[in-house]
């Protein structure tokens, strides 16, 4: 489970606003890249519940869901950004992670001090200082409350978008390459919401 490790260390260095960043979406066939960030409290990280999260793709839906509303309501900030597939098209997934992530960052509504960020990620452009990690949704607590944020988010785009192509049945694949997503693109070829850069198996 994802531990405090990095950010206690953080705030003994004097970092009180530590951001914790990660994304969901990137290998997905359709739907956006997501990116969520939070700032804890050092006061708030004792709460009984807390001890439940971890990386989101090893939380059921409603444990998710739960948790999702938790975070919202215990942390000092959080924010949410998303890029479209057209987007992604575009300019590749590679920029479309990193700058994702920095929309994140910019959205919050107190500037962070200090970023601990999920993957290999460059950030200096932002001029804040950060340390990214691959896993870090396994490994740092605040990366891994971003990761549920994001996943929720990003779920429920993908559940509004199954009512208006219900063909691709999103509401259960969430845009990911699915044997029985790829069945329906050869079915019905791809829409507006797919990402045109990837490869029809």
């Amino acid at each position: 489970m994802p531990g405090l490790k990095f950010e206690r260390n953080l705030w003994r260095k004097g970092f009180r606003y530590v951001a914790g960043l990660d994304e969901a979406g990137r290998g997905a066939l359709a739907g956006p890249i997501v990116a969520a960030a939070v700032i804890f409290s050092k006061s708030k990280v004792k709460n009984r519940w807390f001890r439940q999260i971890q990386d989101s793709k090893l939380l059921r839906p409603k444990i998710r869901e739960k948790l999702s509303s938790e975070i919202k309501k215990n942390v000092l900030a959080w924010s949410v950004a998303k890029i479209g597939a057209r987007t992604i098209d575009q300019k590749g997934i590679n920029w479309a992670n990193q700058e994702v992530i920095k929309r994140a960052v910019r959205k919050l509504r107190i500037k962070p001090e200090y970023l601990l960020i999920d993957g290999r990620i460059n950030l200096k452009s932002l001029k804040i200082p950060y340390f990214s990690i691959v896993q870090a949704d396994r490994k740092i607590f605040s990366c891994a409350a971003a990761s549920i944020l994001a996943k929720v988010y990003r779920d429920h785009l993908m559940i509004n978008l199954d009512k208006k192509f219900p063909q691709y049945h999103f509401a259960q694949n969430k845009g990911y390459g699915t044997k029985e997503h790829y069945q329906q693109l050869r079915k019905y070829k791809p829409c507006p919401c797919h990402r045109r850069s990837f490869r029809l198996k």
